[in-house]
């Protein structure tokens, strides 16, 4: 095998590993469609009578006893708005619950700078929400469709304030529970607290239910695929996805102490944690007979008994925000396995924290990636050197290999002893450049998942470019790219076969059209190792076609 073939079959090799993923989502079985009644405006409105299926209907852990029934839905309570220094928040008092936070270093796009991403919604179309509750076999508890009452309407983090207190409340039957969220200032992290108090005559039993609920995303890339669903962690089972086909399929149920469960969109995700000492259960939940359908993952407590007149207090933490490696490490173990890197982790997370770490240096991220590729261009000097070497001598063997396919004709064999002859003349190893790649391949790969998956080039500028996460508006760095690659293959051995030619003059076009609709972050790292390659080739190429290097 020639390395203008193996050239080939690599880049064609890396575009299939990039893409492969997407083709699951597109081709793969898809869940039955579920028949509606109804039009999408009614079973969207929650005031229409039915029954809620996002309530956990969970096997009881020990001393627990079987959950109540479910409730019907109802309509929204009041809103309660909530800003602090970085997001903006509106809790409903019916259950309050999150039902909308917007992140406010974070626009929708560079061209709306005031117009937050809202992580948390709840629409007619679409639901991404944080739900939580009480549950009690015999007694009064409030879940996320009881009524709670508040002090005031807005809560507004001041000029020097640390932290906002938001109180809800609930009484029913002597039991009087009072919900608090606490917000700090310039951090993504959320403490819950249910405090229970017992002010009537028969003592408590309930549990406490946290959880994430959200619908299928209504649209998803075809060029680049992210993992949107759910995941679950502890000591355990360490880091395991739940896609939302696994929760129509069959429901998770674990017993598990401390953990977190969380879900996941490209840079950001929504998460709760539970105190390390926690005994808790793990649940899914698939609600497929409403539009839009819903999926649920959260985590139930173990019962905790409150004797009349005595109190007690459920604990937990939420996050809600942007995938921040170093924040998401302080919170919880394993929560930074949510930047998901793939089986490349090893590789691609020093190289993003390297990244970040010249981004602080020169105080630009299209720099940082031009500064990163240099380095890694560096680190495989040798390797690529000893490849474009064999390319070099394979390309200044052209002509003759030419001559000998013109004089043996069809004769492959007497061919292909002839130009193991010359190669053993020569002293010329066909395969010379094969290993450098193959080496080279997880190294790409590393650094295509670690410039992917950084929340920090959103929206990051570079030059002409305003978002390093978005497609090149004016096409310039996918062309560039098609360019350096058609430079490459002239610096490369001439292909004997005219077909494979012909393959190898439109693979620049394809590539080129294929690469303008990926971020402009990955095209850069690709035109500026394109670059390198070919300064480095050429010089090489060079060397031993006038005899320097032999």
């Amino acid at each position: 095998m020639d390395n203008t073939r193996l050239f080939l079959y690599a880049a064609l090799a890396f575009v299939s590993l990039l893409i492969w993923e997407q083709w699951q989502v597109d081709y793969g079985p898809k869940p039955a469609a579920t028949e509606q009644s109804q039009p999408a405006a009614n079973a969207a409105n929650a005031s229409t009578a039915q029954k809620a299926g996002d309530l956990p209907e969970l096997e009881p852990l020990p001393d627990e006893a079987p959950a109540a029934q479910d409730k019907p839905v109802a309509a929204s309570g009041e809103l309660i708005r909530v800003e602090t220094d970085v997001v903006e928040v509106t809790i409903d008092t019916r259950g309050g619950v999150i039902q909308s936070l917007k992140l406010k270093k974070y626009p929708v796009d560079v061209d709306h700078p005031d117009q937050y991403l809202e992580l948390l919604y709840k629409r007619p179309e679409e639901v991404h929400v944080l739900q939580n509750g009480l549950r009690s076999a015999d007694a009064p508890a409030p879940t996320h469709y009881d009524v709670f009452s508040a002090p005031q309407s807005e809560y507004r983090m001041a000029e020097g304030q640390d932290e906002l207190r938001v109180p809800l409340r609930w009484e029913k039957d002597g039991i009087e529970v009072i919900k608090t969220y606490v917000f700090r200032r310039g951090d993504y992290l959320v403490n819950l607290k249910h405090r229970v108090n017992n002010n009537g005559e028969g003592e408590w039993k309930g549990s406490e239910y946290r959880q994430i609920t959200r619908s299928r995303p209504l649209s998803t890339s075809r060029f680049l695929y992210t993992y949107t669903g759910a995941v679950v962690y502890n000591e355990e089972i360490k880091y395991e996805k739940v896609s939302f086909d696994d929760m129509e399929e069959k429901p998770l149920r674990l017993e598990s102490n401390g953990g977190w469960v969380a879900m996941l969109q490209h840079y950001f995700l929504s998460a709760i944690v539970a105190r390390p000492d926690e005994k808790i259960l793990f649940y899914t939940l698939a609600n497929t007979r409403q539009l839009p359908k819903t999926y649920t993952v959260g985590m139930k407590s173990a019962v905790q008994t409150v004797a009349p007149g005595q109190s007690t207090e459920f604990d937990s933490e939420l996050f809600v925000g942007p995938k921040l490696v170093d924040r998401l490490e302080e919170i919880a173990p394993g929560l930074e396995l949510t930047v998901d890197y793939g089986v490349l982790t090893f590789l691609s997370k020093p190289m993003a924290w390297y990244m970040s770490w010249l981004n602080k240096l020169v105080g630009n991220w299209g720099l940082a990636i031009i500064l990163l590729t240099l380095t890694v261009k560096l680190l495989l000097f040798k390797l690529s050197e000893t490849s474009y070497k064999s390319m070099a001598r394979m390309r200044k063997l052209t002509p003759r290999l030419k001559a000998l396919k013109e004089r043996y004709g069809d004769d492959r064999q007497r061919m292909n002893q002839a130009m193991m002859e010359l190669y053993k003349e020569e002293k010329v190893n066909p395969m010379g450049g094969c290993l450098p790649m193959v080496v080279q391949v997880p190294i790409f790969l590393a650094l295509y998942w670690s410039l992917l998956e950084n929340v920090e080039l959103r929206q990051a500028t570079f030059l002409w470019i305003r978002d390093l996460s978005a497609m090149d508006p004016y096409y310039i760095l996918p062309i560039l790219m098609g360019a350096s690659m058609l430079i490459q293959q002239k610096l490369n051995p001439a292909p004997t076969d005219p077909m494979q030619a012909k393959v190898m003059m439109a693979l620049p076009l394809v590539f080129s059209v294929f690469f303008a609709f990926f971020p402009a972050g990955l095209v850069l790292y690709w035109v500026a190792n394109n670059t390198l390659s070919i300064a480095q080739q050429w010089i090489i190429t060079r060397r031993i076609e006038s005899g320097e290097d032999k």
